[in-house]
C-alpha cells in the first residue's frame, strides 16, 4: 500500500522542486467523513503541468448525478480531463459526472483524471465535497494491509436453493459426426445430480427406447449427416420441454466465422498484422448459452522483456453462430502482449449476463463507442512501453461492450525499479482471475508483479460499481513470505474447505480474507496445478515448477499448508510441468516436467515414460483419464508410446512456443472438453469436439466453482488446463453434489 497519505499531504506543497528534478513519485492525498471520501492522486508531475486521478467514494445513500468540487490554493489550473466533464471559475474546480459513471452506489466510487498546469508550487486540495456534502476530517493513516472484507450493499440477493451462484446455462446439444453416425451429447446440471433422466428426439422421433439415466450422450448409429436434434428431461417420469436445437459439428467441429480488425503501422514505421488470441465464454445475454470473447494480438506483439512498439489490443464478443456483438478498442497506451493483458469474462453482479473485466488506459473504446481518458495521450516511450499515463480498471457490459464502472487500477506502478528494474519488464507484469471469497458471489482478482514485489486486489462489482475488497502487498508488514514467489500464472481453490476460495499465486497462497496464508519460498515457476491430484488424501493438492536453480526443479504439495510432500532436485529453470491422471496404471495423477526424467506417482515415485509434450491437458475419449493436449493435436498416453487421437486440421495454438489453444474446456456438450483453435487465417475460431461416446455421468463442470473460474483465469499469461475440484480419473468416485444456486 501507499506510505502515510497524512504525510504525503503535509509534503505535498514542498515537492515541487524535487518534481522538477524528476525524483518525485506518487503524491496521494485524502480527506474522509460520514458522506464521502476523496483519493486525490498526482500520478507525474512536469515544469509547468501535472497529471491526477481522482476516486471518490460515497459513504452515504446511493447517488444518481453526481458533481465534486474543490478549490486550489497556487492558481493550478486543469487543462483536460477524462471520465467527467470540469469547469473552473478563478480557484474553484467542479467535476461532474459523465454517462457512464453516473451512478455511486453505498461505498461505491467513481475515478476520474486529468491533466493540469502549476507555477511555484502545486499543494493538495484542503477538502473536497460531494453533491454539498464536505468531505473532511483526518485523513487515513497507513491503511490497513488487508482491510476486512466489505459488506455486500443492501441489493444483494439472498442465495436460494444453494450457496454458490453459478450460470443458469442451457442444455448445451451438440451433435458431432462420429462414423456413419452421429454422437448426440447434453450438458447434465450442476443441480440435477440424482432422479433426472432424459429422452432424445431426431426431429419428432424418439430415438432412446427408454430414458436415458446413465452418461449424457447418445450414438445415433447410422442417422443421416446434419440431423436435427432435441434433448427433453424427463423429472419423476413426466417429460420436460425440448432444449434448443443442436449444434452441427459436421467435420467433427463447429467454425465461428470473425471479422479481423485491420493491420496498421508503428511510429517507427513497422507493419503489423493480427491473428486471434485467447478466448474466453460467457453467457454475455442471458440466454442460457455461452458466447465467445475473444483477443486479438498484432504481429508485433511483445514480451516485457522486449522493446518495441506494437499495435492496438481488440477485444471481440462472438455469438457461437459468428454474429460479433461488439469490439473494445485498448487504445495505444496498453501494450501488446501474453503479460499486458488479461480478460475475465463472469457474471459478477448476479443478474445471469456476464460482463468483461481488463485494465484500460487513455485512449480505450467500449464497444458502444465510449472514450476512457484522451484520445489525444500518448504515453509510449521512444522503446514503446508505457510507463507513465494513468492506469484504470474497466468492467464492461457483456452484451453491449459499454463501460458499466471504471476506476483507478490497483496496484498503481508507482515507481518503475521498484518492481525489479528500470526499463518496463516487471512493473507491467499483471496477473487476473476470478474468486468467491465470499463463498457466494464472485469477485474480480487482478494483481501486478510476481519476480519481485506482488500486488493483488480484489474488487466487487455489485450495483453497477466496482468497489475494491482488499489488496495484499508483499511489501506490507508480515507479507515479505510473498515476495519473489508469483508465477507466470495463478489459480483459485477451496484450499482449506471453508467454502471461500483462495488465490494460489505460486509459491505462495493468499486467504479468502487477503491474508497470506503460507509461503513455500520455493520461488517463481512457469507451470502450476492445483486440484485434488491424490484422491488417497484429504483436500487438494499443487504441483508447480521452479525456475530457481538453488531450489527443487518441481514439488507437489498439500495446498491447504503449503507443506511440500515431495520434491525433485534443483535443475536450473524446469520450464513446464503437468499434473493429472492421465495413465490408469498408477493411482491419483501422475506429474511430469521438462527438467526431470519419467513420470511420477503421487507419491513422487518414477512409474514409467515421461510423456512427449508437458502442455495442455483435455477429457476427450470415453474414459475419466485425462489426455493430452499439445500444439494442434489430443494424445493418449500409454506406457510404449502416445496414440493419437486428433489432429486439428487447418487451424494454428497460440503464444508462439506454449503452443496453446484459443480455450479449452467443457463449454458445450457432456462433460468432455472442448479445444478451440483459431484457423490458420483466423477468419474463425474452429471448436473440436469429441466424437467418442462415454458411459461416465457427470454434470458439467462449468456448474463446479473452481473448475468455472479456471476457465476464466486460462487466458492469464502463461495458460495453464482447467482442474476442478474433485477428483475425475481411473477408479474415481460420485462426483460430489455441488452447493450452488442458478442465476
Amino acid at each position: 500500500m501507499h506510505p502515510s497519505r497524512h504525510r504525503l499531504i503535509l509534503l505535498a506543497a514542498t515537492t515541487a522542486a524535487t518534481v522538477v528534478a524528476g525524483t518525485l513519485g506518487t503524491v496521494v492525498a485524502s480527506a474522509a467523513a460520514v458522506g464521502c471520501r476523496v483519493d486525490y492522486q498526482i500520478t507525474n508531475q512536469w515544469q509547468g503541468g501535472f497529471g491526477a486521478n481522482v476516486t471518490v467514494t460515497n459513504l452515504g445513500d446511493p447517488v444518481n448525478g453526481w458533481t465534486l468540487t474543490w478549490s486550489y490554493a497556487a492558481g493550478q489550473q486543469v487543462t483536460q480531463a477524462w471520465n467527467t466533464a470540469v469547469t473552473q471559475s478563478g480557484a474553484q474546480v467542479t467535476a461532474r459526472n459523465v454517462d457512464h459513471n453516473v451512478a455511486i452506489a453505498t461505498n461505491g466510487s467513481a475515478s476520474f483524471g486529468f491533466n493540469g498546469s502549476w507555477t511555484g508550487s502545486n499543494p493538495v486540495p484542503s477538502s473536497f465535497a460531494l453533491n454539498g456534502t464536505t468531505c473532511t476530517g483526518a485523513p487515513p493513516t497507513d491503511e490497513p494491509t488487508t482491510p476486512p472484507p466489505t459488506t455486500p450493499p443492501p441489493t444483494t440477493p439472498p442465495p436460494a436453493a444453494g450457496v454458490v451462484q453459478m450460470e443458469d446455462l442451457d442444455r448445451g446439444l451438440i451433435s458431432v459426426r462420429s462414423g456413419s453416425g452421429n454422437l448426440v451429447s447434453w450438458r447434465l446440471l450442476g443441480t440435477e445430480t440424482s432422479g433426472v433422466a432424459f429422452n432424445l428426439y431426431r426431429g419428432s422421433t424418439r430415438v432412446n427406447a427408454s430414458p436415458i439415466t446413465g452418461a449424457t450422450n447418445y450414438l445415433d448409429s447410422g442417422a443421416a449427416a446434419g440431423s436435427a436434434y432435441t434433448v427433453r428431461a424427463v423429472v419423476g417420469g413426466a417429460e420436460q420441454a425440448a432444449s434448443a436445437s443442436a449444434l452441427q459439428f459436421g467435420a467433427g467441429y463447429l467454425d465461428v466465422p470473425l471479422q479481423v480488425p485491420a493491420g496498421g503501422s508503428t511510429p517507427s514505421g513497422e507493419s503489423y498484422s493480427y491473428s486471434a488470441s485467447d478466448a474466453s465464454v460467457g453467457d454475455l445475454n442471458g440466454d442460457g448459452s455461452y458466447e465467445i470473447v475473444l483477443k486479438w494480438e498484432p504481429s508485433n506483439a511483445k514480451d516485457n522483456s522486449q522493446s518495441g512498439y506494437t499495435g492496438n489490443v481488440y477485444v471481440d464478443a462472438y455469438t457461437l453462430t459468428g454474429t460479433r456483438l461488439w469490439r473494445v478498442d485498448l487504445g495505444r497506451n496498453i501494450r501488446a502482449g501474453a503479460h499486458y493483458t488479461q480478460f475475465q469474462v463472469y457474471d459478477y453482479d448476479g443478474d445471469g449476463r456476464a460482463e468483461v473485466a481488463m485494465k484500460t488506459a487513455d485512449g480505450t473504446r467500449s464497444g458502444t463507442g465510449q472514450l476512457i481518458g484522451s484520445s489525444s495521450a500518448d504515453y509510449r516511450n521512444s522503446s514503446g512501453y508505457v510507463l507513465s499515463g494513468p492506469e484504470y480498471l474497466t468492467m464492461f457490459n457483456g452484451q453491449t461492450g459499454a463501460i458499466a464502472s471504471t476506476v483507478t487500477y490497483d496496484p498503481p506502478r508507482g515507481t518503475v525499479s521498484s518492481w525489479g528494474d528500470s526499463y518496463g519488464n516487471r512493473v507491467d507484469r499483471f496477473l487476473a482471475g476470478t474468486a468467491y471469497l465470499d463463498g457466494q458471489r464472485p469477485s474480480l482478482i487482478m494483481a501486478r508483479g510476481y519476480y519481485t514485489r506482488a500486488v493483488i486486489a480484489a474488487w466487487d462489482f455489485r450495483g453497477g460499481t466496482l468497489t475494491r475488497r482488499w489488496t495484499f502487498d508483499s511489501n506490507s508488514s508480515g507479507n515479505g513470505a510473498a515476495a519473489g514467489q508469483g508465477n507466470h500464472q495463478l489459480s483459485v481453490a477451496d484450499v482449506d474447505a471453508d467454502g471461500r476460495q483462495e488465490i494460489v499465486y505460486g509459491a505462495a497462497t493468499i486467504d479468502d480474507n487477503g491474508r497470506l496464508l503460507y509461503s513455500t519460498g520455493n520461488g517463481h515457476g512457469d507451470a502450476m496445478h492445483v486440484g485434488d491430484l491424490d484422491p488417497g488424501r484429504t483436500g487438494l493438492e499443487v504441483f508447480k515448477v521452479d525456475e530457481d536453480a538453488s531450489k527443487p526443479s518441481s514439488y507437489f504439495a498439500d495446498a491447504r499448508t503449503g507443506q511440500v510432500l515431495w520434491s525433485t532436485p534443483a535443475s536450473g529453470d524446469n520450464g513446464r510441468g503437468v499434473s493429472a491422471d492421465i495413465w490408469a496404471g498408477s493411482a491419483g495423477a501422475e506429474s511430469w516436467s521438462s527438467a526431470v526424467a519419467g513420470l511420477a506417482n503421487t507419491r513422487g515415485q518414477n512409474v514409467g515414460r515421461k510423456p512427449s509434450s508437458a502442455n495442455f491437458l483435455a477429457w476427450w475419449d470415453g474414459d475419466p483419464v485425462r489426455e493430452l493436449l499439445d500444439g494442434t493435436k489430443i494424445d493418449k498416453y500409454g506406457t510404449g508410446g502416445e496414440t493419437r487421437l486428433l489432429d486439428g486440421s487447418g487451424v494454428a495454438s497460440n503464444n508462439g512456443t506454449k503452443s496453446t489453444p484459443a480455450l479449452s474446456g467443457d463449454i458445450l456438450g457432456d462433460w468432455r472438453e472442448e479445444v478451440i483453435w483459431r484457423t490458420t487465417d483466423s477468419r474463425a475460431l474452429r471448436i473440436y469436439s469429441t466424437p467418442t461416446p462415454t458411459s461416465t455421468r457427470i454434470y458439467t463442470l462449468m456448474h463446479d466453482p473452481q473448475y468455472r473460474v479456471a476457465i476464466a483465469w486460462q487466458n492469464t499469461a502463461y495458460n495453464q488446463p482447467p482442474h476442478p475440484g474433485f477428483f475425475i480419473g481411473n477408479g474415481m468416485g460420485t462426483p460430489p453434489t455441488p452447493d450452488i444456486h442458478l442465476r
